[in-house]
């Protein structure tokens, strides 16, 4: 039986070892490609098609009668590669010349083998640029006698005049006909800070609506257009200004008419057994519909100058204006304290609250909400409750997510924003723009709590699953900085005898019929969702569908009754946040990085989940299965505190991941370890479970993902030293400046036997965790582990001012052992310097 779990995770405050760092050389090429037969015939055809696509340019902008003043003329040019080839996108564009790469997209081609194209901005008198190295490709040879920019001219297969529709990065399908009216998502290239004059000047001339926020991220200005193609696409024979285009971001709608049992007595004894927080705690931030603050559970949780709406006209209180999203906030706001209020109800133990609530209603009072620039509208909605209380610890938990999921994990604006707060990016409101400036600042980070959203209530189905690993998750909860969090269930008992016959359609312990997944993102993207809570379940009657049901559902403060029944991602989102304010509560010294770490530490498969895993302890985990359940059901006591036979490491540092473009310096931890213990055990089964936790700074343009156009600023990845190697072995295993001269790599093992996930499944997004199983006199001498960086855009493209700037990260390390009597925290505590006596933590 395990040791009861009352003592204190132990923050190791010694410094690591840092020093400079570079990677041992990797040669990565562009996959093999034999290139056309007759390069001087491509040359020649490549050549007409750049003329041609001038003079079409030429042409069409002498036809159209609109003048933009300031407007820079240029032609945008589309390039395609051959079938199943990438184009060499670095070499597409020259700053210097003003040619850009504005837009990279993947086509399926007719024998399902993808091409990529690319849309490059050229300037007027630039065309001359591709023009010597077309005809350099025909008559010049290198000095290994191949013909000159190879890697470029060989892997274009065609180019052509770029239309609007080349601009287009979202779902194809979703590309409206020429006359259809549609709000459009445009991204303005930032060049001369006039962009966004010019096309309001342009809109003005030819009918086109533009919306009243803008967000400015990076090189990248985007605003919502309102118009019909046919008009929009005549702004590349004006403007030089476009990037690229977007359908614009429609929120889904929530099942808001649920019933509930009305036991307004029971309401009535819980609030009599609740102590309410202290002013001062923590808090999360409900992004909603509002809260109804006067319900009988919430008044004393929410003070009146906690609950605000992104406009004022529209009212804190949730459900003005007869919105019929009513009530959603409120009930979002009752898990967000209380958990699930069924058991709670049904006891008459105290309930001790530790954490407080605030509101910022993000949703209009009266009917759906039209799109809007749903970044800008978070990072209004951030800033109301830091500027009311700016010392109050809070974490912000939204479930309002777009209808759609034809992102397939690429970033979007709204994703963009989120992780751009995250990280303690800062903002400049000018009117109704928003900028969010170069300068993050770590100690502003920010913890989001994302539902993942929902499958199509309409696709519900008795083969769950088949499903949820169809339906990818929503904008933005794709977002790498952000606790994305799905649904499971453990309800499956229906007592209701009206539904005689009904059976609850996902068994105990399983993926709530409700979960969207990362099943069908691209391998880079990060795993989505990260952890699962509690979401509810549906029922069958063989043939039918039901839902809500109320015994296989939760139970929350209601809108206008005292209770409603509240389930799926939305509710289990609110589960997550309240898990991290009392997190943040018992830990406040803790950063957003490390509660987000720490969620996704205590977390495991349920039994039914294992039941997927193929046969055989030493396979590895599926990639399908970890996009599916992330890394499982979260646990609060394993979140907040060790065991004698349970032991968590918190280390939370930083280090410069690059400087002048080049790799800077990595950490090195030799951790204070049980060394001893663990000899004295032996061959007994322990394991180690790591969790690497870091917030990324956004690059959002689809520009192909690559390079200077990554998405993430850095990355980081961490290592465990192997029994087989000392401590310099390690070192210069993991650094090639740790080598002497002439020194060879060392050949000593990776010690990459023994994780469940591994490397290449682990290391994607911003959040790694893995857990390693062997005998405790392997992992005796395991008591090393190194952070080092990976590529980002910092490293190609560092932010103005900064040549070396700071990326901080939280390290969770977990060691346990089914051993009986075995105290392995003890020893630990110790060595960490800091007296027994005084960790142990009371009773929740």
């Amino acid at each position: 039986m395990s040791a009861p779990r009352k003592l204190k995770h132990l923050q190791v405050r010694s410094p690591p070892s840092t020093e400079p760092y570079r990677p041992h050389a990797r040669t990565l090429h562009l996959p093999p490609y034999a290139g056309p037969p007759d390069r001087a015939r491509h040359s020649a055809t490549l050549l007409e098609a750049l003329a041609k696509a001038e003079r079409e340019s030429r042409g069409d902008r002498d036809r159209v009668d609109i003048v933009v003043q300031g407007a820079e003329h240029g032609l945008y040019v589309e390039f395609e590669s051959p079938a199943g080839v990438e184009l060499k996108l670095d070499s597409l564009e020259d700053k210097r010349k003003g040619i850009e790469l504005v837009a990279v997209r993947i086509v399926e081609a007719r024998d399902q083998e993808s091409v990529q194209r690319a849309t490059v901005f050229v300037p007027d008198g630039q065309l001359k640029h591709f023009v010597k190295r077309f005809e350099e490709y025909a008559t010049q040879r290198t000095q290994g006698g191949e013909p000159r920019h190879k890697a470029l001219v060989d892997r274009i297969a065609a180019l052509h005049r770029a239309t609007l529709r080349a601009l287009w990065t979202d779902d194809p399908a979703a590309y409206p006909a020429d006359h259809e009216t549609i709000w459009w998502e445009v991204w303005l290239r930032r060049h001369d800070g006039h962009e966004l004059g010019r096309l309001m000047d342009f809109a003005g001339k030819v009918g086109l609506a533009v919306g009243a926020r803008r967000l400015v991220l990076g090189d990248r200005t985007v605003v919502l257009v309102k118009g019909a193609a046919a008009n929009l696409a005549k702004s590349l024979d004006v403007l030089s200004d476009l990037a690229e285009v977007r359908k614009a971001k429609e929120t889904a709608s929530f099942f808001m008419d649920m019933s509930a049992a009305e036991q307004a007595e029971w309401v009535a004894d819980l609030k009599q057994r609740t102590v309410s927080p202290a002013a001062g705690a923590p808090a999360v931030c409900i992004l909603d519909t509002g809260v109804n603050r006067e319900h009988v559970l919430l008044r004393e949780i929410i003070a009146p100058e906690d609950a605000q709406a992104v406009d004022a006209s529209w009212g804190a209180a949730d459900g003005m204006g007869g919105s019929p999203d009513a009530g959603h906030g409120t009930e979002m706001a009752g898990l967000a304290v209380y958990g699930d209020l069924c058991p709670l109800l049904q006891s008459t133990e105290e309930v001790r609250l530790r954490h407080r609530l605030e509101s910022v209603k993000i949703l209009p009072p009266r009917g759906q909400t039209p799109p809007d620039l749903y970044g800008a509208l978070i990072a209004q909605a951030v800033s109301l409750p830091e500027v009311n209380n700016a010392r109050r610890l809070r974490v912000f938990s939204m479930a309002v997510t777009a209808a759609d999921q034809r992102d397939q994990g690429q970033p979007t604006s709204w994703s963009a924003s989120l992780d751009a707060l995250a990280a303690g990016r800062v903002f400049t409101s000018y009117g109704q723009s928003l900028e969010y400036l170069d300068q993050a600042d770590p100690a502003t980070s920010r913890l989001f709590v994302l539902s993942a959203g929902n499958v199509d209530a309409n696709k519900l189905q008795r083969e769950h699953l088949d499903l949820s690993d169809l339906e990818a998750v929503h904008d933005p909860a794709q977002a790498w900085n952000v606790l994305t969090v799905g649904a499971y269930t453990e309800k499956e008992l229906i007592t209701d005898p009206t539904l005689a016959g009904w059976s609850p359609v996902a068994v105990a312990g399983e993926l709530s019929p409700w979960s969207t997944t990362s099943v069908t993102f691209r391998d880079s993207w990060p795993i989505k969702p990260e952890v699962v809570f509690e979401g509810g379940n549906t029922a069958h009657d063989g043939k039918n569908i039901d839902f809500p049901i109320v015994d296989l559902s939760l139970v929350s403060t209601g809108h206008q009754k005292p209770l409603a029944v509240s389930y799926a991602t939305s509710a289990a989102a609110a589960q997550g946040a309240r898990m991290a304010a009392i997190i943040r509560a018992e830990y406040p010294e803790y950063w957003p990085e490390t509660v987000r770490a720490l969620i996704v530490h205590s977390a495991a498969w349920t039994q039914t989940m294992k039941g997927h895993l193929p046969p055989g302890r030493r396979r590895r985990t599926p990639r399908a299965l970890v996009r599916r359940y992330g890394f499982g059901v979260p646990d609060l006591d394993r979140a907040l505190r060790s065991a004698s036979d349970s032991l968590t490491l918190v280390v939370q540092s930083s280090l410069r991941p690059f400087a002048r473009g080049s790799m800077h310096e990595m950490h090195v931890h030799e951790l204070p370890w049980p060394r001893e213990v663990l000899v004295g055990l032996g061959e007994a089964q322990v394991r180690l479970r790591v969790t690497l936790s870091y917030f990324v700074e956004p690059s959002p343009g689809r520009r192909g993902w690559k390079r200077r156009h990554r998405y993430a600023s850095h990355g980081l990845r961490f290592e465990v030293k192997s029994p087989s190697e000392s401590i310099d072995e390690f070192r210069k295993r993991l650094n090639q400046k740790a080598l002497e001269d002439d020194e060879e790599r060392p050949r000593s093992g990776k010690g990459s036997e023994g994780w469940d996930l591994g490397e290449q499944t682990r290391n994607k997004g911003s959040i790694h965790s893995d857990t390693w199983s062997g005998t405790a006199a392997d992992l005796a001498d395991r008591g090393v582990i190194g952070v080092f960086p990976v590529s980002g855009w910092w490293k190609e493209s560092p932010p103005r001012g900064r040549n070396a700037p700071v990326a901080r990260y939280a390290l969770v390390l977990g060691i346990e052992t089914d051993a009986v009597d075995v105290d392995i925290w003890t020893p630990v505590a110790l060595q960490v310097g800091i007296p027994v006596e005084g960790l142990v933590v009371r009773s929740q």
